[in-house]
């Protein structure tokens, strides 16, 4: 079983940032949207049929996704920008004429392509560790989760109950950090004695390696 990770916050605090350590040869990273990364990455190139050695793939499509994360090699895996797989499928479905209960499939199916990934990431090999970057809401009364497309669709899915880490970026002084402990306002949590610290710096790499010690994963038990 593979262990998966969400990495929430808002745009700017340090998500996409954190990959900045990690190998490219031993990482796959998805893109929901196609974009530049925000450090030097010439070495992060893009994964096509003629160069499977690549890196990095462009698909906001679930099933796509699903495909990808199964069959690559690579031991690492990250989806970017996970909400706008969500949200990019209301987009293009947004002018449907859909009524009555054809208007509510419409999140059934949406909730289900979200969770299909997240079930997926959980499901592959033991080596594997994937680690979902995704935006994050706060809602009226203070409580900050992953973000979605609503109301709608979080009445049919809880995410963060899919994975069993959760940590959320926060800026402290200018200095980009991973909060890893609940603050009772958050769904942030972490196996008891994995983090230390309530706050580590935002280093993919280096919380990829505290989840192989903790777990024993590449190590003999």
């Amino acid at each position: 079983m593979s262990i998966a990770t969400m990495i929430l916050g808002e745009s700017g605090t340090g998500k996409s940032a954190s990959l900045r350590n990690l190998d490219p040869k031993n990482t796959l990273l998805i893109q929901a949207v196609r974009k530049p990364l925000p450090f030097r990455s010439s070495e992060w190139r893009p994964w096509t049929k003629t160069n499977p050695e690549g890196s990095v793939f462009v698909s906001d499509n679930s099933a796509t996704i699903v495909q990808a994360i199964t069959k690559t090699a690579k031991e690492i895996i990250v989806i970017d920008d996970f909400q706008y797989v969500m949200a990019n499928e209301f987009m293009r479905r947004v002018t449907d004429v859909e009524v009555g209960n054809a208007a509510f499939a419409k999140y059934n199916e949406i909730a289900r392509h979200a969770w299909d990934i997240l079930t997926a990431a959980s499901s592959l090999p033991d080596c594997k560790r994937v680690y979902i970057l995704s935006h994050s809401t706060t809602d009226d009364f203070g409580k900050t989760k992953i973000k979605t497309i609503g109301k709608l669709l979080d009445e049919k899915i809880v995410m963060e109950g899919l994975v069993t880490i959760v940590l959320r970026t926060d800026v402290i002084n200018e200095h980009h950090i991973f909060c890893t402990k609940n603050n009772g306002r958050d769904t942030v949590k972490s196996p008891m004695g994995l983090f230390d610290d309530e706050h580590i710096e935002n280093d993919l790499l280096a919380v990829d390696r505290e989840i192989c010690t903790y777990y024993q994963i590449g190590q003999s038990a």
